[in-house]
């Protein structure tokens, strides 16, 4: 590419993580000798720190109190303004509102746009409006990079022809890290909605509690914190489930954990789930659409899967596994084989070859 300046567009940078996986991916692009500019929307009282070498711009300092009408025009023209002044080679967009604000700040100016699903679509793009701008705006877009083939069904086959499925990199920090023989506890990461049913989790294990000697740790932060702290006391767990708190080291708490649970109702492709799999733990995750964790796991093989929502099925595959020392071992072994594909680099020349494809060097 003669043109080597790369435009990253995204809300936020708080946490969540899309916003983790665009970070990442601009730094892999500005250590690439790529001028990598990234822009949001606005800026957040938390953020995850900006990587070296990648420009950051925020179009807001706080965001505004406007309309959703409002809040979009002011923030396409504010995108369309960037893309004039910077003239970068590609525009990379994630999540739903980005993307169709990318699609329509880049009409006719010369740039590359590449609009990215990182949720389950029947979620991301629901309702009347949200299924105009998936199935007729999103189609308008240059190139499309999806997280499951089954996300990449849900949109017209006008823009499947010309997208690629990629998957999410794992940091190398999380391959180093190795686990004891007996990890002491189950646990779970990601943020306290009802998207991640943390509550059926709480529920499945409190089922068989008195059967193992095991403790169920759930990190992350989230608006569902007192409802679940309500439902722990209610069950009189609290000295055998503890909610965590985010963790500034999740490699470490990943080292010394004995089983990982995703219990979401939907996902992407959860960055969890793939960080437990490359630290070589065994992980039980539900088999949830759009397909995320079984793209990833061989169900029996590399870990275990189930159906969404199913708190009995789950209660009592923990309760097998924690009891076979010997499978949870040897599908911790498997996983982390499995997540040899999530390696940075791995995932970095997959999109630096697609890129290079939709911009035509």
């Amino acid at each position: 590419m003669k043109n080597k300046t790369i435009m990253f567009y995204i809300n936020a940078i708080h946490d969540g993580g899309a916003e983790r996986v665009m970070l990442q991916l601009a730094k892999r692009f500005a250590d690439a000798g790529y001028r990598a500019v990234l822009v949001t929307s606005f800026v957040d009282d938390w953020e995850y720190p900006v990587p070296e070498g990648v420009e950051r711009i925020s179009m807001e300092q706080r965001q505004r109190e406007q309309s959703r009408l409002k809040r979009n025009l002011s923030r396409i023209a504010a995108l369309r303004r960037l893309i004039k002044e910077y003239r970068p080679k590609a525009l990379i967009s994630f999540m739903a509102e980005p993307n169709f604000r990318a699609i329509l700040a880049a009409a006719f100016l010369p740039v590359k746009t590449i609009v990215s699903v990182r949720n389950d679509p029947e979620r991301e793009y629901a309702g009347k409006l949200g299924r105009l701008v998936g199935k007729l705006l999103l189609p308008m877009a240059d190139g499309c990079v999806f997280q499951t083939e089954q996300a990449r069904d849900w949109f017209p086959k006008k823009l499947g022809k010309k997208s690629e499925v990629i998957m999410n990199q794992v940091d190398e920090t999380f391959f180093a890290a190795h686990g004891p023989e007996d990890g002491a506890y189950v646990m779970t990461a990601g943020r306290l909605t009802a998207q991640k049913n943390q509550a059926m989790l709480i529920r499945a294990f409190a089922a068989i509690a008195p059967q193992v000697e095991n403790e169920l740790r759930i990190y992350g932060e989230g608006e569902l914190r007192g409802e679940l702290e309500e439902l722990i006391a209610s069950l009189g767990m609290e000295e055998r489930i503890r909610l965590m708190g985010a963790s500034g080291n999740m490699p470490e708490v990943l080292s010394k954990a004995g089983l990982f649970v995703l219990p979401s109702d939907y996902e992407g492709m959860p960055n969890a789930l793939l960080e437990a799999m490359a630290s070589g733990l065994c992980c039980i995750s539900t088999d949830c659409p759009c397909g995320g964790p079984g793209a990833v796991i061989d169900d029996g093989i590399s870990g275990r899967l189930i159906p969404v929502g199913d708190q009995s099925t789950l209660a009592g595959t923990m309760l097998e596994l924690l009891r076979d020392k010997n499978s949870i071992r040897e599908m911790g072994e498997k996983a982390r084989a499995k997540a040899e594909k999530f390696r940075p680099q791995a995932v970095f020349r997959q999109w630096k070859n697609y890129l290079e494809t939709v911009v035509g060097d």
